[in-house]
């Protein structure tokens, strides 16, 4: 029995995050933003004349707007997928795609926006993805336009995420994209463990990580040749969800590498601090014991998900591992061949406390999408508002882009439970495998655009109860870190901020790394730190101080 289950897509989009937020700024332009007036209304052809949350947004005349669509490997587009036509039909609205494959796609979307040949809607776009493209005005200012947006407005206030928008704003005061709103917050990578076999060794779901500990050597000792515990995303995915534990930020959550700034306190450089430290000798120490399989830390993820884990796991030569609750439908289907259905049991558990204490990172938004300054010259400008509008944060919209066309792919009872339709399947969430007509890979329904917002009713909708179960078990056991500090560098700042952050983030990622598999000796920590020094870390935090103090004088 599988006891979660999330968006496949979502574990795979998360991979580019922390080279997202880093990458690239050199290569915008550094011509700096213009404050033109634009007025929406006056280019509104097409647009509703009324246009209010929760309504079913139609342009009153056929429009073609081009979108930018990242192509995963198992999941090719097709021509003919359904869920073009059903936004078409729902919304008048047409949309053109320009392609790049996930391999690239975060290079490849910078050159096409530095090129200015980036198309119109620019999806998936995490907090911090926005900010290289700023200065160049290659990219709207969202916070302009959202007066239009009734839905993004209403459901920013329910979830009570209007703070947080804040925190979007760049140093001009403005912020220029709009995040996928989650009603509910949790991580959505953990770890998966065979639940059967932890309790089967006296552990159980263990809950912190000298539990976790514990519990591999009890395997380790059961299951000699084994190496129990993997991660299988190049170690990025187990050190950012354990990092937090440990206090500090890591791996996919590394960022711009800064902690702290609380309560007037200065901003400090994670990698430097004590309690990544903490973390690196943890991790250091499963490897040693052979507890933690170094190849998983090491090898290449082209965003396939975490195949090569679940061939371990399938051999029972592995029994924990890094995941969402997609990856362990990866894993369960492997399992399902060799160990055979209902030999086993896979669960994924709330992040284990660590020294830091249950904690988790700060509540976040998923991805969103950031907009083609061009936009703003449109006579569609705010039909596209509007459409946006919906196609992100309407709740009818969220349900067709996840679950297809009501009465024809699924049903939906008067309690809100969803079910699908005979002879449709999602086989990426394991809902109706082999029943025919996949939802995904034959209608292009589930995509990433689906998982962008999400209201807890709809985000359980496709996964089992035990996923609920997840859900209450973060909620209830685990407190969030503190938001991130807001320090939005000015124009003239953001390319000395790349040109000095980007080597760091390199040597922090080399370094960790070693001192994880047991290549660099412990006793070069400090070393690590004087190098550190010698590569401008000072310059850098002084640069990120001086934009933290000048943010709260203005607040």
């Amino acid at each position: 029995m599988i006891t979660a289950r999330s968006p496949l897509t979502s574990r795979r989009a998360f991979v580019g995050l922390t080279a997202a937020t880093l990458g690239s700024l050199t290569l915008a332009s550094c011509g700096g933003s213009e404050d033109a007036e634009v007025d929406p209304a006056s280019q509104n052809v097409g647009a509703m004349e009324t246009f209010e949350a929760d309504q079913q947004f139609k342009a009153t005349e056929p429009i073609t707007v081009s979108i930018l669509w990242t192509d995963w490997p198992e999941q090719p587009v097709k021509e003919t997928w359904q869920v073009f036509d059903r936004i078409k039909e729902l919304t008048n609205v047409q949309l053109e795609l320009t392609h790049v494959p996930f391999s690239d796609s975060v290079e490849k979307r910078s050159l096409l926006i530095s090129a200015g040949d980036a198309p119109t809607i620019i999806p998936l776009i995490y907090r911090g993805d926005e900010t290289p493209f700023v200065s160049s005005g290659a990219i709207l200012p969202m916070s302009d336009f959202v007066e239009h947006m009734p839905n993004f407005r209403k459901y920013v206030e329910e979830w009570d995420q209007a703070e947080m928008v804040e925190n979007l704003k760049q140093a001009d005061g403005k912020y220029y994209m709009l995040p996928g709103l989650q009603e509910v917050w949790v991580p959505s990578f953990s770890l998966i463990i065979r639940t059967d076999v932890w309790e089967e060794i006296g552990i159980g779901i263990p809950s912190t990580w000298d539990e976790v500990h514990e519990g591999l050597q009890a395997i380790k000792e059961k299951y000699p040749d084994s190496l129990p515990l993997a991660d299988g995303f190049e170690g990025q995915s187990l050190i950012n969800y354990g990092g937090y534990s440990f206090g500090t930020r890591a791996g996919w959550g590394f960022g711009d590498g800064t902690i702290g700034g609380q309560d007037g306190e200065p901003l400090r450089y994670a990698a430097t601090t004590e309690e990544y430290k903490a973390m690196v000798e943890y991790y250091r120490a499963l490897v040693a014991e052979g507890l933690l399989d170094p190849e998983t830390l090491t090898a290449a993820n082209d965003g396939s998900g975490a195949g090569g884990v679940a061939e371990k796991f399938a051999k029972e030569v592995c029994f924990a591992a890094s995941g969402s609750s997609g990856t362990a439908i990866e894993f369960a289907q492997a399992l399902d061949e060799t160990v055979g259905e209902g030999n086993y049991d896979l669960r994924l558990i709330p992040p284990p406390a660590g020294p830091g204490g249950n904690i988790m990172g700060p509540r976040n938004f998923w991805h969103g999408f950031m907009l083609n300054s061009e936009i703003a010259e449109s006579a569609n400008f705010l039909a596209i508002l509007q459409f946006l509008d919906w196609l992100y944060f309407n709740p009818e919209a969220r349900e067709m882009q996840r679950w297809g066309i009501e009465g024809e792919t699924y049903t939906k009872a008067e309690d809100g439970t969803i079910k699908l339709m005979e002879g449709y399947s999602l086989d990426s969430f394991d809902l109706n495998v082999g029943a025919g007509t996949d939802l995904l890979k034959d209608l292009g329904f589930s995509t990433f655009l689906a998982e962008a917002t999400e209201s807890r009713a709809l985000k359980e909708s496709y996964n089992s109860a035990e996923y609920t179960e997840y859900i209450d078990g973060v909620t209830e056991n685990l407190e969030s870190m503190p938001p991130w500090a807001p320090a939005p560098l000015e124009e003239a700042e953001l390319e000395q901020a790349s040109l000095m952050a980007t080597p760091l983030k390199d040597a922090v990622d080399t370094a960790t790394l070693q001192f994880i598999l047991g290549e660099r000796d412990m006793g070069e920590w400090d070393a690590f730190a004087a190098e550190l020094e010698a590569s401008g870390l000072q310059n850098y935090m002084d640069l990120i101080n001086g934009a933290r103090e000048r943010f709260l004088e203005g607040s």
